[in-house]
């Protein structure tokens, strides 16, 4: 594609034109807190720095994260937009630096805590389950999910794999080969 396609497919996608309707959730690979200074998230002083993704998607999961724990309160119409111009609230008055995300795991040293995936977090040697001091759970709007073009839903073939995927034996396997890392979605 040329550059100029590429940019409009983006700019359609992004508008939500002809999204992948989900057929079901599968799991979550959570955002976390991680710290290698306090051990819980109350022990962090007011008007600590926070490490957060400066991705889009991911700075938004940051703050969502935040507000979930009730650390701070974003703007009722930031939704999964929410960059840090729409924190409102913020009692602990924390300062929010936003780092690339494979960057992340190297601002602990300064950082007080860093909001950090978990693909980094274990790369760090962080153990994501037993690590974090706050991370997303089931509930986490950022599920990794079976897309199928418009229609398809219902076709026996999806139905089959969704209910394959949200088995009692598949979240067995989530919980014994990732110890957490992966939360069921479902």
């Amino acid at each position: 594609m040329q550059a100029a396609a590429v940019a409009a497919e983006v700019d359609r996608l992004v508008a939500g034109e002809d999204q992948q309707p989900a057929a079901g959730q599968v799991f979550v690979a959570p955002l976390g807190l991680y710290s290698r200074k306090y051990k819980k998230v109350g022990d962090i002083p007011a008007g600590s720095t926070i490490a957060i993704p400066n991705d889009p998607t991911n700075e938004a999961r940051a703050l969502m994260l935040f507000q979930a724990k009730g650390l701070l309160k974003l703007a009722p119409d930031a939704g999964l937009k929410a960059t840090i111009r729409d924190i409102v609230d913020n009692p602990k008055k924390f300062v929010f630096r936003e780092i690339e995300a494979p960057q992340l795991p190297r601002t602990l040293d300064d950082a007080a805590a860093s909001v950090i995936n978990g693909s980094f977090a274990t790369q760090a040697g962080f153990f994501p389950a037993r690590d974090n001091l706050i991370i997303e759970g089931a509930e986490s709007p950022y599920a990794n999910i079976v897309a199928v073009r418009k229609g398809d839903a219902k076709d026996w073939r999806v139905v089959a794999l969704v209910k394959a995927l949200q088995s009692e034996k598949v979240r067995d396997y989530l919980d014994s080969h990732y110890n957490g890392s992966f939360v069921p979605a479902f």
